[in-house]
């Protein structure tokens, strides 16, 4: 007998008075897991009152009473209206009697697990005193018959309220509102129970979750019922509505479930003579089997016997349906690591050391949690958090993944895809008039779209080099054709361990790497001039400073290579330092050898990452270096382009990364979280002395670039939505109540703790990155490393945390609304991992000598 928590939740007056409906806000303590060694359905309906529990009951009498030795679970997690009313004692009694008509013997049970004190002292059990929470708990078999040859039916409510209101009205009203969480966990834990039980391998299970209300009813904390069950994407049956009425009232029930991902295996409903089931064949097409039940008698005495022998065949036909859908499912999950590993080429991988058991088969994403598939134990689906935010593109909770949905559905019914040029439509405008007054503002003027980050590079190389070329006269010289006279050759002017992109243009404009090498790109040849850079980082919980060889200097001091703090790295008070005035001459002296002699290269554009240099391996730049870089390439009026692809739309706790330097670029890129992470769109903002720079009379001096799906509607919609969204407080709770920065998601003491760590050589904490490199040596360093590898491994199959590393360089990474306790979780899990791993260098250490 497990006592109900009677959680109190406080309700806004606002809320209170209109009965606004919370987000979704489900948050595990633990990943779920949930068996696929058995079918298990949800059973949801257009409305309430609709015959779900009928067609449960249907359900198990089909199942049970067909076969031996089989078991039916059946679960009702939310009920209200309890004790008078209660669904699976319904199918507890209803089971029982048409047993006894066939003359075959059934064990069953029945139970409910919690419940509000109302409800409890309605059913007359006795309260029971928890120490600090008072609470009613009772868990009652209310009857049951003798065990014969296997047939066994288990019913459970998991959680009743006394008053027949919705669900969240009831928990209200009667003080005891459960935490969508707890509501998954003990959901998980029955399946668990049901379902894994090692003494029925042998025994036919099926199981069905039946909902309450209808598809989009509220549960107890007031989340959308099709929203608190997601985490699970149960495949569902949806009970139609035969009435008046009813066929849009199933249709718009079938689109809500759709929209959120889950799979509907049939439609089923009563027969009230109006042939509801052709509209609505014809609206699915047929790929939805739809069913049609016998009319129900109406006379409150009646107990169903005859009803539901009449209805027997119907059953039958829609548990096949499910059984078929069932086997259909495990049979392609099972499949698709073997047919993926021999047909897909996947992007940064090595295939020779890709194994069957080492790919990882995804069947949906909800939130920050990808469901994954695992064979073992018959095959489940288990949890794991998304660290590396699918390659720094995810940032939506399972709410605003949702809101996506819809959003980016509409702008799909509304304008599929429609040319750019010289057109406009309401979400390309709203797109971009978004960025210039976010992290374009108080610089840009103009926005470019294209499709991904790398050609938001290349664009924003040919942006720059126009207006360098404008702005020096050169480009005058080209239209008088005064060129011969003169050998023009621009370079980029970048950093080394710096990243673009991956087509040939952002790769000629990056250091050579592992990215640029022979191996990949025989062509590179490098047409940049790559700078060293310092950076910062902590080492043993202090924020230092690492200088390339070049701006060492004997006149710095200890203050200028430590800080106290992460912010004092920041701070503009630097700009007067030792240190500020070594940047500035070491830098001016390089551009001096580029001012443009004859034969002698130009530096045309300063292309950065500001702060951090993701694939390069999650370095943090000394912001002081790239301001006083900044500000002396825009003293010789080299245009500055900023590539936030990475970096923008609050990865690193702040809108635009240029915030953080201080200073605004001539040009910018942006991609990535800018739709969520949705669909691809990319941007490249522009001053109008950029833009004018293209202006003439002659078409040939435009910019003659574009992308099929340039301003793309759909993308167009999200990154809208995606950027209105992050920066709400609203929306997103981590925003500040100015609405310029995230709160720090990183304990601050377990991210010094870890950087004390023996295995540790480096970390980086900064808005949602969090970052580590290992100690380590030789070939086990650098990208092409496999060090981290079993530390990874780890992490994935036992801690729920999906991670990539870049060699001994491994992140984590969350989105703009990930709380900071789901945050302090993985660092928690991330430290535990390392000490295992330390233990086990130790010992491999040590057996070698």
């Amino acid at each position: 007998m497990v006592p109900l928590l009677l959680l109190l939740r406080h309700y806004s007056i606002r809320r209170l008075h209109n009965h606004h409906i919370k987000p979704f806000t489900t948050t595990a303590t633990h990943p779920l897991h949930i068996p696929l060694s058995h079918p298990t359905y949800q059973i949801w309906s257009s409305n309430t009152s609709l015959g779900k529990t009928l067609v449960s009951t249907g359900l198990a009498s089909s199942f049970l009473l067909s076969k031996s030795p089989s078991k039916f679970l059946y679960l009702k997690p939310i009920q209200t209206g309890f004790p008078s009313d209660s669904d699976s004692r319904f199918i507890f009694s209803k089971l029982s009697s048409l047993s006894l008509l066939r003359n075959l013997p059934l064990f069953s049970s029945h139970s409910v697990l919690h419940s509000s004190l109302p409800a409890g002292t309605s059913a007359k059990f006795s309260p029971q005193t928890v120490p600090g929470i008072v609470n009613l708990g009772f868990n009652e078999e209310w009857g049951k018959s003798e065990l014969s040859d296997g047939r066994e039916l288990i019913c459970k409510t998991l959680f009743a309220w006394e008053e027949a209101v919705s669900p969240h009205l009831a928990a209200e009203r009667e003080n005891a509102v459960v935490e969508d969480s707890v509501i998954m966990e003990t959901l998980e834990r029955c399946l668990r129970e049901g379902l894994e039980d090692g003494n029925r391998e042998r025994m036919e299970v099926f199981c069905v979750v039946e909902t309450a209300g209808g598809v989009a009813s509220p549960g107890p904390s007031g989340t959308l019922q099709c929203d608190l069950y997601r985490p699970l994407r149960l495949p569902g049956i949806l009970i139609g509505d035969g009435q008046l009425g009813g066929i849009s009232g199933t249709i718009s029930a079938y689109e809500s479930l759709k929209l959120r991902g889950y799979d509907v295996i049939a439609v089923i409903f009563e027969d009230h003579g109006l042939v509801n089931e052709i509209p609505l064949m014809s609206y699915l097409r047929n790929r939805v089997p739809v069913i049609v039940l016998p009319p129900i008698p109406q006379d409150p005495s009646n107990d169903l016997m005859e009803w539901f022998d009449e209805s027997h065949d119907t059953f039958n036909s829609l548990k096949e349906v499910m059984l078929s859908a069932y086997s259909e499912r495990t049979q392609r999950l099972s499949d698709m690591a073997k047919r993926a590993g021999n047909v897909l080429w996947w992007p940064f991988t090595q295939h020779k050391h890709v194994v069957e058991e080492s790919i990882t088969v995804i069947d949906s994403r909800c939130g920050e949690n990808f469901a994954v598939y695992k064979v073992q134990s018959n095959g489940y689906i288990t949890q794991q958090f998304d660290a590396c935010a699918s390659w720094w593109t995810q940032g939506p909770d399972a709410t605003f993944q949702t809101e996506l949905a819809r959003d980016v559905g509409y702008a799909a019914a509304r304008y599929g895809h429609v040319m750019f040029p010289e057109n406009v439509y309401e979400p390309a405008l709203e797109c971009a008039e978004l960025l210039l007054k976010g992290v374009g503002e108080g610089w840009a003027s103009r926005a470019y779209f294209s499709d991904n980050g790398s050609t938001a590079i290349e664009i924003a190389l040919k942006m720059a080099f126009r207006k360098f070329t404008f702005d020096h006269g050169i480009l005058l010289d080209f239209l008088n054709n005064d060129t011969a006279k003169r050998c023009i050759e621009l370079k980029v002017l970048a950093l080394k361990g710096s990243y673009h992109g991956d087509t040939l243009g952002a790769m000629e404009a990056q250091a050579p790497s592992s990215y640029t090498g022979f191996l990949q790109q025989p062509w590179y040849t490098g047409r940049g001039l790559f700078l060293d850079p310092p950076t910062v980082f902590m080492c043993n919980s202090i924020w230092s400073l690492s200088l390339p060889k070049g701006l060492c200097s004997e006149t710095l001091k200890l203050e200028d290579t430590t800080f106290r703090s992460r912010d004092e790295i920041f701070h503009t008070s630097r700009d007067k330092s030792n240190l500020a005035r070594i940047y500035s001459s070491y830098i001016s002296q390089i551009l001096l050898q580029y001012s443009g002699s004859e034969g002698i290269s130009y530096i045309g554009a300063l292309l950065l990452e500001p702060v951090i240099q993701g694939a390069g391996g999650m370095q943090m730049i000394d912001p002081l270096y790239q301001r006083v870089l900044i500000n002396e390439c825009r003293a010789q009026k080299i245009p500055v382009i900023l590539d936030e692809v990475f970096t923008g739309f609050w990865l690193l706790g702040v809108e635009s990364a240029a915030e953080l330097l201080r200073s605004v670029p001539d040009i910018a890129c942006f991609a990535k979280l800018m739709t969520g992470g949705i669909i691809p769109l990319a941007a490249t903002l522009t001053t109008e002395g950029v833009f004018n720079s293209f202006l003439g009379d002659s078409k040939l001096k435009a910019l003659l670039h574009g992308h099929s799906y340039s301003g793309h509607a759909i993308g167009c919609t999200a990154a809208a939505k995606s950027i209105k969204w992050f920066k709400d407080p609203q929306t997103n709770f981590n925003i500040t109540s100015d609405q310029s920065s995230l709160r720090e998601l990183w304990d601050t003491e377990l991210v010094q703790q870890i950087s004390l760590h023996s295995a540790v050589q480096r970390v980086v904490a900064l808005g949602t990155l969090f970052a580590l490199e290992l100690q380590a040596e030789g070939h086990n360093t650098g990208y092409g490393s496999l060090y981290a590898s079993s530390l990874l491994q780890s992490l994935r199959e036992d801690d729920g945390v999906y991670m990539r590393p870049l060699g001994n360089v491994i992140y984590l990474m969350c989105g703009p609304c990930t709380s900071p306790e789901i945050c302090r979780q993985l660092l928690i899990k991330l430290y535990k991992r390392l000490e295992e791993f330390n233990q086990v260098k130790e010992k491999l250490e040590s057996s070698t000598f």
